[in-house]
């Protein structure tokens, strides 16, 4: 299969409806909007390592890697990629005329599955629920990273798509659930990484392990504390 980004990010997450710049939120732009492979001269590769922890499960670790290459007019970027391996392995299609990572949208098809597998619950309910917190409750803050040994400037964009779900009764174990994506235009690519974190349950002992959290992380980049600041 082969799509262009936009149409696989306006498919998956952004919010339905019109199309005019206004009618998106910072949030939006710096996630899906931005020009993030505008400092990739393909053809390029970026890797990722992926780490999963926590109480709900067992964890794992394991790899996220994406090949860029130029278009036939020459711009930038027909891409490819492997999401995990193995039976982790999520089948991913190509993308035609990327400007924003695909590995955002890829590691959310990943979260998305993941919440029907652990709650039975609909894919598209929990792709909904992200796509309006990302257009109406996400909070976009400076932040300093570290990459390849150096601080870096970027932002930092978090949201908890769950909190205010009238249904979250259904999942409650998961409703806390926080997301935050790492930019930065001095990385590869522009992501350094994304988390999502599940906090142990209310009352639980000091040092308690969270529930469950996921890390992708590019190469090169400090690791992530291990529970969000």
């Amino acid at each position: 299969m082969r799509l262009h980004a936009w149409q696989v990010a306006l498919a998956v997450m952004l919010p339905a409806g019109g199309f005019a710049a206004q009618d998106f939120s910072p949030a939006e732009q710096a996630i899906f909007m931005a020009d993030q492979l505008a400092n990739l001269r393909p053809p390029s590769t970026l890797r990722y390592s992926f780490h999963k922890a926590g109480s709900l499960e067992a964890g794992f670790d394991d790899t996220v890697v994406l090949a860029f290459r130029r278009q036939p007019d020459g711009s930038c970027c027909t891409s490819t990629g492997e999401f995990l391996t193995g039976p982790r392995r999520l089948p991913l299609p190509d993308i035609d005329n990327a400007k924003a990572n695909p590995v955002i949208l890829y590691f959310l098809e990943h979260d998305i599955r993941e919440m029907r597998r652990l709650t039975q619950g609909p894919e598209n309910y929990f792709r909904k629920r992200i796509r309006m917190a990302v257009y109406q409750g996400a909070t976009v803050a400076p932040a300093s990273f570290v990459y390849q040994g150096k601080p870096v400037a970027g932002r930092e964009v978090s949201f908890r798509p769950y909190l205010d779900d009238p249904n979250r009764y259904r999942y409650e174990k998961l409703a806390g659930k926080e997301y935050r994506f790492l930019l930065s235009d001095a990385v590869p690519g522009g992501v350094l990484g994304i988390r999502t974190h599940v906090a142990a349950a209310a009352g639980a002992e000091a040092g308690t392990p969270p529930l469950l959290t996921e890390d992708l992380l590019i190469d090169g980049a400090d690791p992530l504390p291990r529970t969000p600041p």
